[in-house]
């Protein structure tokens, strides 16, 4: 006779298995029990710490800190929010929580050069940018077409100085419309008012060779040339109503030689451009910058 066989245990339930992930950015000013009181907060919640990066600025007297959590299933973002605000207040923080599967809705804005523009559409596509693209703008309609290519709404908004007000009033109207976080400046050739840069503050992302303010106005690169520069590069920054003087987030750059033509300078400055422009992107993305007064903590 056959012994029976015990019955096999009952595997988890995909429910009790589940988890979300999370991301909690917050800055406050610096003091003891900061960490103690958040990491004490996601454990009494049932929540397991992922990574987390925090930094001390001494200059400024302030504390960031980025932390990449996991939660049940059962447990809402809003539920995190709601219980986490007492801890907010208690530190005088400015914070924030999101799930990380969210991708972040963005504009991106270009004028006639589209380098940036195929870049970030690309890395969109291929899932190498965690984003999701709501709209390309553009002051002209050249890269109509290749917007299309990639199933993205195209939004003509001609710019003139007559009706700046109508054309920021519109993109204004589709940020809100669309629910879009970020507005990237692929190459947008056109300054935006004080007033727009105020109401999106934090929220817009500009490319920009590194010869400014060295190499103003027409032909940059050429006049770099001209002056026999050994090292080319690009910045990304937050834009503010100072022109090309926000927050920087991310720089690169690339050596030449005494050989390199005019040219070839602009072809490697458009290349560093879509590399800088991309990491800035992406890190805004992830929620891996804080904003620390006319600086960046970059968590990358």
């Amino acid at each position: 006779m056959t012994a029976p066989q015990p019955a096999p245990s009952a595997a988890p339930s995909d429910a009790a298995a589940a988890t979300e992930q999370y991301v909690l950015t917050l800055s406050c000013p610096d003091k003891q029990g900061i960490v103690h009181a958040v990491s004490s907060y996601l454990f009494m919640t049932g929540c397991n710490i992922e990574d987390s990066q925090q930094f001390g600025d001494h200059d400024t007297g302030l504390f960031f800190m980025r932390v990449h959590f996991s939660a049940d299933a059962a447990v809402t973002v809003d539920k995190l929010r709601a219980s986490f605000a007492a801890i907010g207040d208690a530190f005088g923080m400015e914070w924030q929580i999101h799930r990380s599967a969210e991708r972040m809705r963005i504009v991106l804005m270009v004028s006639k050069f589209g380098h940036c523009l195929n870049d970030l559409l690309f890395r969109s596509r291929t899932g190498a940018l965690p984003v999701e693209i709501a709209a390309v703008v553009s002051n002209h309609t050249d890269f109509a077409e290749l917007v299309a290519s990639y199933g993205v709404p195209f939004r003509h908004l001609p710019v003139t100085k007559e009706n700046k007000p109508e054309a920021e009033a519109a993109l204004l109207e589709l940020v809100r419309e669309e629910d879009v976080e970020l507005v990237v400046l692929a190459r947008y050739m056109q300054v935006l008012s004080d007033d727009l840069c105020k109401q999106l503050s934090g929220r817009i992302i500009n490319i920009h060779h590194s010869f400014l303010p060295s190499f103003k106005g027409a032909k940059p690169y050429h006049q770099a040339h001209a002056r026999g520069v050994k090292l080319i590069g690009a910045t990304a920054h937050y834009v503010t109503a100072d022109l090309d003087e926000g927050p920087i987030i991310e720089q690169e750059v690339e050596r030449v030689g005494h050989d390199v033509t005019p040219d070839q300078l602009v072809a490697i400055g458009r290349d560093v451009e879509c590399q800088a422009l991309a990491r800035a992107v992406k890190w805004h993305a992830e929620r891996r910058i804080l904003l620390n007064g006319r600086r960046t903590v970059v968590f990358a």
